[in-house]
């Protein structure tokens, strides 16, 4: 009873209250569905992820981006990076050795899809999806990787990487799939 005294004499009188009231509790409902990337920690992915690095780097590329994430089964994880146009970019996803089915797609600024591979668990190097890309324009590019599980629906581990081409024109490149 106290307390619906106290809203009636001073919400109802100050208005701005009762706004400011219902603004923070749709923030707070709002809040919670947001979904945000979380890191994981897998020793296998991680000497994966260290032995690309040593060839890739050999090759002439350098590492620019780089993350572990937490994945669920069947939804994909989107990754946005600026890309610059005619530099030659190489990505890398490395999934879950216990999962099934690996899918990386990348879309342009304009949301057209610009690739899409696929591998399954007995493919050789089936968890690791790696490809080169040479940009048209420069603009943000999404990497989509999505990898699918029967056993773990939650806290698949996940390792993205983007390392990009040093020295001399890339323009007139041709990119090693």
């Amino acid at each position: 009873m106290v307390l619906f005294l106290f809203y009636t004499k001073t919400v109802m009188k100050k208005p701005y209250l009762l706004l400011a009231s219902l603004m923070l509790l749709s923030a707070i409902s709002w809040s919670q569905d947001v979904i945000r990337m979380q890191t994981c920690s897998n020793e296998s992915i991680s000497k994966q992820a260290d032995s690309l690095k040593s060839m890739y780097s050999k090759d002439g590329f350098v590492l620019l981006k780089e993350a572990s994430i937490s994945m669920e089964s069947e939804y994909e994880m989107p990754v946005v990076v600026p890309l610059t146009q005619g530099s030659w970019y190489q990505f890398v996803f490395i999934g879950d050795y216990s999962s099934r089915l690996y899918e990386v797609r990348m879309f342009d600024w304009n949301e057209r899809q610009v690739v899409f591979q696929q591998k399954k668990w007995g493919d050789v190097d089936g968890n690791v999806i790696s490809y080169s890309y040479i940009p048209k324009f420069s603009e943000f590019h999404m990497m989509k990787p999505v990898q699918v599980n029967k056993q773990k629906k939650k806290n698949l581990c996940g390792y993205v990487m983007l390392f990009k081409k040093t020295g001399g024109d890339n323009a007139n490149a041709t990119p090693v799939p």
